[in-house]
């Protein structure tokens, strides 16, 4: 499925100058050697000795208050433990699961409080009250086997009492709507602005031409090849969790201890391997407060496994975002404003405002547009709650924005392609303040998107079309751009040690889901200490060892870990040349530190890394000199960065059944600096078939009158596969990033943030000439259909054409 072609690099690009398997080399993931061979340890893996299994009685309501539970059924199943409530975890002293759900703090962007909020519903881990959404648990069973949890589970009886429920944003924002939270009236627990309302409102008044976009980027969930499992253990006072969590173990330890209402101290997260992520496992869980209490209140280890079928139900979901947008151009075709209103579906429980506040400062994507205003707002609805999931809130508005240049385009009469180069902000205007208040760091916007038309053969166009034609096939190609942010908080951590057995120690906070992190942090050891890449050992999965670091999210692990690592090897080499200096009777400023070796400058003498660790480690060298060669870097960094890239899309569709195929996929992401091009082209792969599933297949839909997810299985929910795919055609670009010392932006979200409004950009432009202007996603053969048929029938009776 893949085809790693990269083209000649323009002047712009910075080359790597390392060899080997340092900074810039194609290495091979070491860790997948273990994986593959079967030594991975999953959360499923972790057998803890006397462990007994939990089941959820999960709500069949999307809105109901809950009496009483019937537990006398459930109690007398052979191997039964307890039965837990609600009302027994607040009994018990224990307090909400902690989201901390604000505005983020600049750089990313600096909103205004408009109206209410922020608003963070408190979120218990059983309800006290009503259950929100089908599947949220409602009570705990444990018992001596999972067939007897099982059991259990199905003879809870809870005395619900229904109510009416609402599922989607727009309908929980209208009057008369049900109401999920006394703290949010109207449903609403946030409203915010970015930009300036009358000067973008001026810009329109005097623009020529004027496209509107009303579209809903549907819900989707992450459905990680591995479900989610929680073991939790109590002794001696202590707690231990065993599970896996995007944001690292050690956010997750200090979350469950506040949640638990403990030190920090007496709590212990660890976790070991993940199988997926994308940001579902990335905000806490009821369960791992309710296994971790529950393992007190028992005296024994406690294991769950989610069900693949609970996942669809309770994992945490993604997108579900309503824009209304408008984008003003004058009779030349320069874009004079846009302007947006965005209505994010929370859930049921208000996780995160992340998405809705990332996405509002990138609605001006890479384009000069002078003024733009967004309105952004957060409606609870009874649905799983919302979280940001992989390049959090910046597909959405890419979609929105990408769409509204080509609808400029047809209404011009204008090449997508030609419109988008005439408005592209120019290198000499970076760093460049959009009108959104984000500030970006540097960029060859045009440079991209012409490499990516290039490898997507835009030329020759024509002559695939019209031999697809022929075929019987109506053909289209679309291209996109993009441009996201990167965070740099919270702090991270690198503590890195050299011993003397000839190994080095990584100790780092962000928790890989498949990143690579093994393999590319131990690059960058490896070229700046000289010590062989083999030798390298991450530890990242335990807070016995691990103090700090945030975790892996918003694209921020390669940034942060090029400052930190590169301040602690840098700690290294200045102490390890003070001891050199000692073995080889030399001053420090006529010392070399290359290739992992110190040499007496213009001599032969030297010595490695290794023998100075092990001189620091003996009696032969000054007190103040003794102990571990380590360093340690501890910081936040405290500006965004910005990657950037453009995908063309080709499709060919079946307008008799409406089927759409990818027929050829090309994409050029700037990463700043690329520490390991093969980790990142497959990141790009991946990240396109997550977008193109979503524009194409996937949608977590809810029935709007009773709130029931219709698509709780792979029966309903459709996943993209490897053969609804062309081989890929991509390539990087290294425009350094001037906020961090290597350069990197990022790499792991690009190829999603822009692939929705490729593809949709193609479908459309494959059906074009039948009079259709725009098609909803999923862009399934149903929906491109009916599209085609209602297009057809608008011509036929010179209505204009619904969209």
């Amino acid at each position: 499925m893949t085809d790693d072609r990269v083209d000649s690099h323009p002047p712009s690009v910075v080359r790597p100058a390392s060899s080997g398997n340092g900074i810039g080399q194609p290495v091979r993931r070491k860790e997948d050697l273990r994986l593959v061979t079967g030594r991975g340890r999953y959360g499923d893996d972790f057998v803890l000795p006397r462990m007994a299994h939990a089941a959820f009685v999960r709500s069949p309501h999307a809105h109901a208050r809950v009496g009483a539970a019937n537990t006398e059924a459930a109690l007398a199943v052979p191997g039964a433990l307890a039965v837990l409530t609600g009302a027994d975890y607040v009994a018990d002293g224990l307090k909400p699961i902690p989201h901390d759900a604000g505005l983020m703090r600049p750089p990313d962007l600096s909103v205004r409080v408009r109206g209410p909020g922020p608003i963070a519903t408190p979120h218990w881990p059983l309800p006290l009250d009503k259950a929100r959404f089908v599947g949220e648990p409602v009570a705990m069973v444990v018992a001596e086997s999972i067939p007897a949890a099982r059991d259990m589970a199905e003879r809870v009886a809870v005395d619900y009492a229904p109510l009416p429920a609402v599922a989607r944003a727009s309908d929980a924002t209208k009057p008369g709507a049900p109401q999920l939270w006394d703290e949010a009236p109207g449903n609403l627990c946030i409203d915010i602005e970015a930009g300036d309302a009358a000067g973008t409102d001026a810009a329109f008044a005097r623009a020529a031409h004027v496209v509107r976009l009303d579209t809903w980027v549907q819900r989707v969930t992450g459905v990680p090849l591995e479900p989610r499992t929680t073991i939790a253990d109590y002794e001696d006072g202590r707690y231990t969790l065993y599970s896996g969590t995007g944001r690292g173990v050690v956010k997750a330890r200090h979350d469950l201890a506040r949640a638990l209402g403990v030190p920090a101290d007496d709590v212990r997260v660890l976790c070991e391997e993940m199988g997926g992520n994308f940001g579902t496992r990335n905000f806490f869980y009821p369960e791992w407060a309710l296994l971790t209490w529950a393992a007190r209140r028992i005296g024994r280890p406690i294991k769950w496994t989610c069900e693949r079928s609970e996942a669809f139900l309770s994992d945490y979901q993604g997108r579900d975002l309503e824009v209304e947008a408008e984008l003003a151009l004058d009779k030349d075709g320069k874009f004079l404003a846009v302007r947006g209103a965005h209505l994010s579906n929370l859930g049921a429980y208000a996780a995160a405002f992340v998405s809705l506040q990332k996405g509002m400062g990138l609605l001006s994507g890479v384009y000069h547009i002078p003024v733009a205003y967004v309105r952004g707002r957060g409606a609870v609805t009874n649905t799983v709650p919302t979280t940001p999931y992989r390049s959090a809130g910046r597909p959405e508005v890419i979609f929105a924005i990408e769409r509204l240049i080509d609808l400029a385009a047809d209404r011009l009469g204008v090449d997508p392609a030609k419109l988008r180069r005439r408005n592209m902000i120019p290198p000499k205007a970076q760093p460049y303040a959009n009108p959104l208040g984000l500030t970006y760091d540097s960029g060859r916007y045009a440079e991209a998107m012409e490499r990516a038309l290039a490898l997507g053969d835009w030329r020759g166009f024509r002559a695939r079309r019209a031999e697809a034609r022929r075929r019987g096939k109506r053909r289209g190609i679309g291209v996109a751009n993009y441009v996201e942010v990167t965070s740099g908080w919270p702090r991270e951590r690198a503590e890195i040690t050299v011993r003397p057995d000839r190994t080095v120690e990584l100790v780092m906070g962000t928790m890989a889901s498949g990143q690579g992190h093994e393999t590319s942090f131990a690059q960058l050891v490896t070229e700046w200490l000289g010590v062989p890449f083999e030798s390298i050992g991450y530890v990242a999965h335990d807070t016995a060892r691990v103090h700090a670091g945030g975790g892996s999210h918003s694209g921020r692990s390669m940034k942060l870990a090029a400052t930190v690592v590169g301040k602690a090897t840098d700690a290294i080499i200045d102490k390890g040349r003070k001891i050199a200096g000692v073995l080889l009777e030399a001053g420090e400023a006529d010392l070399e530190f290359v290739q992992g070796r110190y040499r007496v400058i213009g001599t032969d003498r030297e010595v490695g890394l290794f023998e100075v660790a092990a001189a620091a480690a003996g009696a032969d060298v000054p007190a103040e000199l003794q102990g571990p060669l380590a360093g340690i870097s501890d910081e936040t960094v405290p500006v965004a960065s910005f990657p950037y890239g453009t995908q063309v899309c080709e499709v060919e569709v079946d307008a008799e059944t409406g089927g759409v195929e990818i027929v050829a996929f090309a994409a050029v992401d700037d990463v700043g600096r690329a520490v390991n091009p093969m980790i990142l082209h497959g990141q790009t792969h991946g990240g396109i078939a997550q977008g193109a599933g979503q524009a194409l297949f996937e949608d977590a839909h809810y029935d709007p009158a009773s709130g029931q997810l219709l698509a709780g299985s792979f029966m309903d929910y459709a996943m993209p596969r490897a053969d609804d795919f062309p081989a890929f055609a991509t390539a990087l670009s290294e425009v350094p990033s001037p906020t961090n010392r290597l350069g990197v932006r990022s790499g792991g979200e690009g190829g999603t943030t822009p692939a929705l409004a490729a593809v949709v950009n193609a479908i459309v432009d494959a059906l074009a000439d039948l009079g259709v202007t725009h098609i909803e996603m999923p862009a399934t053969p149903e929906r491109v259909w009916r599209a085609i048929r209602e297009a057809r029938e608008s011509l036929q009776s010179g209505r204009p054409p619904r969209r």
